[in-house]
Formats: C-alpha cells, sequence, structure tokens
C-alpha cells in the first residue's frame, strides 16, 4: 500500500473531531514530501544540492525560497512544529543575507534549547517563558557566519527530556515524531525546512529521525560546540542535525563545528565492513525493525560490502542503567535552579528524574563514569577492522499516541560510548510509517564514518527507494 494510501485509509478511521483538519494536513503534506532528485515547480521540496545551485545560477533568489518554505509552514501548521517562527521576519532576513558562504541563504530550523539573540529561547518549559538570550549558541554563531538564516525555533520536549511537546508526526499527525528534538525532525520530514538543528542525550536525534524518516546524525561527542546551549547531561548532551540526505547532515554538522570550507568526504577506497550488532536488547526490537535491519544487511551484501556478525561483550552489558543513572545524576544538578525555585512548574516525568538523581552518590556517578570508560575502550577494540556497526535505531515504527515520545533503548548505549551515531531510512513499518535503520562508528572517525554513511545511503536507497 502507498503511504498517501494508508494517511488515506487511517484518516478515514478518525473519529475524534479534533483530528479533522490535522488529517486534512498530513494528506496535503504528504502529497508534496520532498523528492531530493530534483527542483520541480516547488522549491519546498528539492534538495539542498538543487537549491544552492539554483542560489549560485540565479534561478532562486533566497527570498523566493523563503516564501516557498513560509507557505510549506503554514499548510503544516496543525503539525505544531514551531516554538517560534515570525514569518515576516524569516523573509527579511531571507532577502538581506550575505551572498557567500557554504550555506548563503539557506533556512535552517534550530531546536529551542540553543540561545538565539532575536528569538526567544524557552526549552520547553513554562520556567523559562519569555526568556531572551543576550546571545546566539556558538554553534548558531558558526550557522550564521556561513551565511544561514535562522528559520525559527523548533518545538522541544520540557528540558529536552521526556514530557512530550505538541508536535505530531508528519506521517501520520496521531503518533508522536520522537522526542526530544521532535520539532526539528518533522520540519524536515514536512518540507518546511531542509536543515534543522537537534541535540541528544539518549536518543534524541536518532530516534525522531527513524520515526519521520529523515537522516540524522549524532556527531561525536565534543565535535561541536554547546555553549549557549541548554545542559541537561554534561557527560551526554550532543549537538546533531536532521536533514534529507547524508551529505547535507555532513555539510551543516562541519559547518556548526566551525569548519569556515566544509568539504564532502573522498569516495571510500575499498568496499565497507560492517559489524551486525544486534545488542543485549534485541528482544525489544518490533518486527518491523528486525525486518528493516536484516533487509539493511542484505543491501549492503548485495551493493558488494561486507557485513560480519559483531557481539558486544561484558562491558556493555550493563551500560543501560549505567546511561540513565549519569543522566539522573547530572540533571539534577543542572537543573537545581529550576528545582529550587519553580519545581510545580516542572512535568511529573522530570521531577521524577530530578528526584532520582538527586539520591545518587557522588561515588556511585564516579564509577559509573569509570564504567563507562572502559566501555568506550572495549568498542573501540570491537571496531578496529570496521567501518561502522548496524544497530536498529528504535524499537519500531512511531508507537500511537502522543502520550509518549518512544523508547530510547536503541540509543541509550550509543550516546554513552560518545561516538558517531546516525539513521538512514529504511522502509516503512506495518501502517505505512518510516523505519530506520543506525550506523554507529569510532569516535572522532567522523569524516570516515561520514563517507560509509554515505555509500550505505545509496545502498539502501537501491533497496527501499527513497
Amino acid at each position: 500500500m502507498l503511504l498517501g494510501q494508508v494517511v488515506e485509509a487511517r484518516c478515514t478511521q478518525v473519529v475524534n473531531p479534533k483530528y479533522t483538519n490535522i488529517c486534512k494536513v498530513a494528506k496535503s503534506v504528504l502529497a508534496a514530501m520532498p523528492d531530493p532528485s530534483a527542483m520541480g515547480d516547488d522549491p519546498a521540496s528539492a534538495s539542498l544540492a538543487a537549491v544552492r545551485t539554483a542560489f549560485l545560477t540565479g534561478a532562486l533568489t533566497p527570498r523566493d525560497y523563503a516564501d516557498a518554505l513560509c507557505a510549506r509552514a503554514a499548510a503544516c501548521s496543525e503539525l505544531a512544529i514551531w516554538a517560534h517562527f515570525d514569518a515576516d521576519a524569516f523573509l527579511a532576513a531571507a532577502e538581506a543575507g550575505p551572498a557567500s558562504g557554504p550555506l548563503a541563504g539557506v533556512p535552517v530550523a534550530v531546536k529551542d534549547i540553543f540561545d538565539t539573540a532575536d528569538m526567544p529561547t524557552e526549552a520547553g518549559s513554562p520556567l523559562w517563558a519569555g526568556r531572551r538570550p543576550m546571545r546566539d549558541a556558538a554553534c548558531v554563531a558558526a550557522m550564521r557566519a556561513a551565511g544561514a538564516v535562522v528559520m525559527g525555533k523548533t518545538v522541544t520536549t520540557e528540558f529536552a527530556f521526556a514530557h512530550p511537546g505538541p508536535t505530531r508526526n508528519p506521517y501520520d499527525p496521531s503518533r508522536t515524531p520522537g522526542g526530544s528534538s521532535s520539532g526539528s525532525a518533522a520540519a524536515v520530514a514536512a518540507g518546511v525546512a531542509p536543515l534543522a538543528i537537534g541535540s541528544q542525550t539518549a536518543g534524541s536525534i536518532v530516534r525522531p529521525a527513524a520515526f519521520c524518516g529523515v537522516v540524522g546524525y549524532k556527531p561525536s561527542f565534543g565535535r561541536i560546540n554547546r555553549s549557549g546551549c541548554l545542559s541537561f547531561s554534561e557527560s551526554l548532551d550532543t549537538v546533531g542535525v536532521f536533514a534529507r540526505t547524508v551529505s547535507d547532515a555532513w555539510l551543516l554538522a562541519e559547518v556548526l563545528a566551525g569548519s569556515a570550507r566544509p568539504t564532502l568526504p573522498a569516495p571510500l577506497r575499498r568496499l565497507p565492513r560492517i559489524g551486525l550488532c544486534r545488542t543485549p536488547q534485541w528482544e525489544r526490537a518490533a518486527p518491523e525493525s528486525r525486518a528493516a535491519f536484516a533487509a539493511a544487511a542484505s543491501a549492503i551484501e548485495r551493493a558488494g560490502g561486507t557485513v560480519v556478525p559483531l557481539e558486544v561483550g561484558p562491558p556493555h552489558q550493563d551500560l543501560q542503567t549505567v546511561h540513565l543513572q549519569v543522566m539522573a545524576y547530572e540533571a539534577a544538578r543542572a537543573l537545581a535552579p529550576e528545582w529550587r525555585t519553580g519545581r510545580a512548574g516542572l512535568s511529573d516525568k522530570l521531577a521524577a528524574l530530578v528526584e532520582e538523581g538527586r539520591s545518587i552518590d557522588v561515588e556511585v556517578h564516579r564509577r559509573n563514569l569509570a564504567s563507562a570508560a572502559v566501555a568506550r575502550a572495549a568498542w573501540a577494540a570491537d571496531l578496529v577492522d570496521l567501518d561502522a556497526a548496524l544497530t536498529p535505531s528504535a524499537v519500531g515504527q512511531a508507537p500511537a499516541g502522543l502520550d509518549s515520545t518512544g523508547d530510547a533503548v536503541f540509543n541509550r548505549v550509543w550516546t554513552l560510548l560518545r561516538g558517531p551515531c546516525l539513521n538512514l531510512p529504511a522502509g516503512r513499518g506495518p501502517d505505512g510509517l518510516p523505519i530506520g535503520v543506525q550506523l554507529v562508528g569510532k569516535r572522532w572517525d567522523d569524516q570516515s564514518f561520514i563517507g560509509t554513511a554515505c555509500w550505505v545511503e545509496t545502498a539502501l536507497q537501491q533497496a527501499f527507494g527513497r
């Protein structure tokens, strides 16, 4: 069944009147989902490469492109992507933007935990309502210096944790787009923005990218400066990006990392070797996730790559608990001011995490950090003869309902290990919703990792289609 037919069928089943308009929006968005192959009649559906070429040749102006994106944003308003969006200000910035730079004239949506001097940054919490930063976050400043235009601020879960925001999945508005970078993933999936900034502390890049059918890239921990970004867990928080292709994601990430002249990775010198890592949590994977994993492995082999089983050793067995305890301990301390003065304004989920973190002894935290360091060394040894590992991105397709953003069980360990992670679309689940697979690489080996990811992306496109 085609995706549009699935949405049509689901929308005819809607009995709650409040979903009627949302389903209409979903069908119109799906009908205009971005085709990365060409410019076409609607610039909002064009690939970033096509848009940048059109800018250079004069076939398209940044203002015309901004107009097209504003029209798409209006059509998608009931997906609740934006925490702050001023169309007039965005159009003016696009028209006045610099004519040069690697992202000259390109709009980027920014998760609402990154400071922006000209827009509020409220982190999805009533405790930060009306907060106006004095300056841009370091990565936002780098992006502007490269010529990019900040389109607006996208919805995040409360303080980038688990309490859902209002954003809906563009493929089925009765379901979550994932969290905590919900608005950023949905913006790229719906064609509202070509690029978006997010962050990952547990699974907040890879999981929403999987649920929304886009590329989500979490670079190595520390590759992109976090100054001016909400601090939730100093050992885990990582800046990342959403895009329609791996090469687009790499371009934005390199700009955010401060590269003045970002370049694409060189073609692979040999066909890649990929480790198939089901992880100790494999029994949690839904049938559609297992099927996508197997199909992706087959696609890699058909394209000439080598796949080998990759079993993780004892240092990895308790890392889910280690991650959760590190996150709770550090979040309790990062949010201490909010806990002291605004406890009643925290959601039950976040308050429970802070309570847990306050109960963890500093010696326990020290042992957890030591266990993570041992596991990182073991993982580096596991990957010594491999270019990347293939693992599930999420339990399965986006779960029904809007009360949860999904389970990060297939993401926590990789965030703790601090290497690069990337979601690649890998077909559809039983309800026509996107399914993803995850590549995981060696820390600080991001450029080679992205080269491998580009190769795997092509293999998966040949197997699954775009």
